[in-house]
């Protein structure tokens, strides 16, 4: 019987190889991709935070751009997965933990997505009660101890609701929009940039003495906290790539859509923190809170260009993975559109609003501690991929049991034990990072480690990953 059968459980037809006449996406549309994803609040916030922890502006902005140089290789090395074999993130993971296995590093890359969606949905609301409020609703923000107030919870409903019709409309749609959001986004942002080098002069707008901080900025944790910004997309990048018209499109549409303007647009979250600071005596890490205090009909727009952004993000970064994710826990009755929904509702139950409450809880406990847990599903696949199998996959069984990538069960042990390796040595300085361990608990080198995070738990995965494969 064939793999791709209909009864196979194993597959659906959003997981089955992109057939020829799928494969149509240029370069442009991935620059277009790229460009309406890096557009968006959380790149400002990253920004914007780096400067609240410490850093002067040219070494955020050198730390951004070296940061996403380094996540574009394993971007551009597991893209060509796609483009060769035409197969999502999911079906890839097989080759290396096993037809079952495979569901764990798909579970946990759809769970970050999650928290993702949840993050973008509430940096959404937030554009969207500033919205109200400049047009002159009185929406109240939160109490004294509070993290969010019932009209701003409203607003994170209401801007989740509307994601719900591109997870209907499939990957297609979510295409069509970017290359139509992106060019807007652009605009805003220079925009914005204008407004503020007219408000504010240069030489005082990118002269504010760095923030002193505790111990000094941590350049090593920031740079691992920025490459992980990325190191989801850096596993599912196949998701996208299986749609390419060939390897050289993506490589191409990625190496021009993402290094660059992250650096650019990061630039944008630094002029927005410094203004706020000059003109309104109090510094905005979220651009909704400087739109708001401008109070203009140009600020309105802006924030519904905020809007726009966060609905381009989430959709393609963080709607797109989880749906293929789910739906390889049972492909034969979760749908790409189903997993998209389960994906949005656990969403709700992420409260972002504790998450962002500071800048270090966002830049080292969030991006660090997502990423050194992805690095290590990304050393493996490319150990796999690249070093033990020299590029070559058997297709069919990757679709069906008692093939060549079963192992033991379903399951490959050792991919697990690679998994395991890079991520747990990790653990102790990620608790101290977020506050539930006490610093002088735990040896210091080990919570150093954590500021290596994601270089260390792809080494170290890889490495052992490499060493006990069988080759075939």
């Amino acid at each position: 019987m064939s793999s791709f059968a209909s009864d196979n459980p194993l597959i659906n037809d959003d997981l089955k190889p992109t057939t020829d006449a799928q494969r149509h996406w240029k370069a442009s549309d991935y620059a277009a991709l790229w460009v309406g994803m890096v557009v968006c609040v959380p790149t400002y916030t990253m920004a914007s935070s780096m400067l609240d922890q410490g850093f002067t502006w040219q070494m955020a902005i050198w730390l951004v751009f070296l940061a996403n140089c380094i996540v574009l290789i394993p971007m551009i090395l597991l893209g060509r997965t796609g483009t060769r074999y035409g197969i999502p993130f999911p079906v890839l993971a097989r080759a290396s933990f096993g037809v079952k296995g495979a569901n764990l590093p798909a579970v946990l890359r759809g769970l970050v997505a999650c928290g993702w969606f949840s993050i973008n949905c509430y940096f959404g609301a937030l554009a969207l009660h500033g919205f109200f409020n400049v047009v002159g609703m009185g929406l109240a923000g939160p109490a004294p101890g509070e993290f969010i107030s019932t009209s701003q919870l409203v607003c994170f409903y209401l801007f989740w609701a509307v994601h719900i019709y591109y997870i209907w409309n499939g990957v297609e749609s979510i295409r069509k929009l970017e290359v139509v959001a992106a060019p807007l986004m652009i605009l805003a942002s220079l925009a914005l940039v204008v407004w503020a080098f007219m408000s504010v002069p240069s030489g005082k707008l990118l002269d504010l003495p760095a923030k002193v901080v505790e111990g000094g900025p941590k350049t090593w944790a920031a740079l691992t906290g920025l490459v992980g910004f990325w190191a989801t997309l850096a596993l599912n990048i196949p998701d996208f790539t299986r749609f390419a018209k060939n390897n050289r499109e993506q490589v191409v549409g990625q190496a021009v859509g993402l290094p660059i303007p992250m650096a650019l647009f990061s630039m944008v979250g630094i002029i927005g923190f410094s203004v706020s600071q000059i003109l309104y005596g109090k510094a905005q890490l979220f651009p909704d809170g400087l739109l708001t205090q401008m109070g203009t009909f140009a600020s309105a727009l802006g924030l519904i260009v905020i809007l726009l952004a966060n609905l381009t993000t989430n959709v393609a970064a963080n709607l797109v993975s989880p749906s293929y994710d789910f739906s390889n826990l049972a492909p034969d009755k979760i749908s790409f559109r189903t997993g998209g929904l389960i994906a949005a509702v656990i969403g709700l139950l992420f409260m972002p609003w504790r998450l962002l409450a500071t800048s270090g809880g966002y830049l080292f406990s969030w991006l660090g501690g997502y990423g050194t847990l992805l690095g290590a599903i990304a050393g493996i696949l490319l150990a796999d991929f690249y070093l033990v199998r020299k590029g070559a996959l058997k297709v069919d069984d990757l679709y069906r049991r008692n093939g060549a990538y079963e192992y033991s069960g379903g399951w490959n042990i050792q991919a697990v034990i690679a998994f395991a390796l890079g991520v747990l040595p990790c653990l102790p300085g990620y608790l101290v990072v977020s506050g539930v361990l006490d610093k002088a608990s735990v040896n210091a080198s080990l919570v150093g480690l954590f500021d290596f995070g994601w270089f260390f738990s792809l080494a170290v995965a890889g490495a052992y990953y490499f060493a006990t494969a069988k080759r075939s």
